[in-house]
Order: C-alpha cells, then structure tokens, then sequence
C-alpha cells in the first residue's frame, strides 16, 4: 500500500515544522518591534491628543460659562442700575411737580389777593366818587328847595347828616 516514498510525502517532519515555527516567531518579533511598537506609540499620542483637545473644549466651555455668568451679572446690575435711575428720575419728577404745583398756587393765591385789594381800592374809588357826586346833588337840590343861599357851615352841616344817613344804609 504505502511505499516509503509515499510515506516521505505525507510524513510529517519536525524540522521543517520547527523551522516554520521559528520563522514565525522570528517574523512575530521583528513585526513586533518594528511595526506595533511603533503603531501603538502613535495610537497613544494620537489618544493624547484627543484627550488633550476634549481637555481644552471643556476648559473654552468652562470659561465660556463663566464668561456668560459675568456678562448676565453685568446685564442684570445694568437693569438694576436703569431701575434705579428711572425710580429717582420719577421721585425728582414728582418733587418737581409738587413743587411747580405749589409756585402756581402761591402765584394764583397772590394774583386772587392783588385782584382782591384792586378791587377794594376801586370800590373806594367807586364810593368818594359816588358820595361826591351825591353831595354835589345834594347840594343842588338843597339849593333848589330852599331857593336861598346857605352859608358855608350850614352847607358842611347838611352834607355831613346825609352822608351818615347813607353810610348807615
């Protein structure tokens, strides 16, 4: 059946499998050091780099936040501050126009007394002219009743008496 040479063919040798073997680790080694050596050493410093970079985005976004903090302090005391000054302008306002309020008041009060002291000065203006007219009337009139001359103080007397008879009314 089988033949040494047939057997030569199927057999198995040890020598060319350990050759083999040693080839392989030998090829192992060199891919070892020659080849994932060094990919591993990029593939950790391009692990660092994008570590290095996720690092520095969430130190941009820390201090984004805190930069948008500030900024909302800011407007916020910005309102506060507009507040303020709106309240004051508004207190000023109103002290303004209470005090205007009173200017005119006063300013009314003392047109209505000025008005007030005219019109009493032409009511005495009004009443001497009045009297005056009365006693020239009277006198007149007396004259025409009695149809004779009176005398000076007899005259005085005469106008005196009706101008306290009409003084009384």
């Amino acid at each position: 059946m089988f033949t040494e040479e047939s057997l030569n063919i199927i057999s198995v040798n040890f020598f060319s499998i350990l050759f083999s073997l040693l080839n392989l680790v030998i090829i192992f080694l060199i891919a070892k050091f020659l080849l994932y050596k060094p990919v591993k050493k990029m593939l950790e410093n391009r692990q660092k780099t994008i570590d290095e970079s996720y690092r520095r985005a969430r130190d941009a976004e820390d201090e984004a936040n805190a930069h948008k903090e500030a900024y909302e302090e800011k407007l916020q005391g910005a309102k506060d501050e507009a507040n303020n000054i709106i309240s004051g302008a508004v207190i000023t306002a109103k002290a303004r126009e209470k005090e205007i309020l009173a200017g005119a008041k006063d300013e009314g009060e003392r047109i209505v007394a000025q008005a007030k002291e005219s019109a009493e000065l032409e009511i005495k203006k009004a009443e001497k002219t009045i009297k005056d007219e009365i006693v020239d009337v009277s006198y007149a009139l007396t004259e025409k009743l009695l149809e004779r001359e009176i005398n000076e103080k007899d005259h005085d007397n005469l106008i005196d008496s009706f101008i306290d008879e009409i003084g009384e009314e």
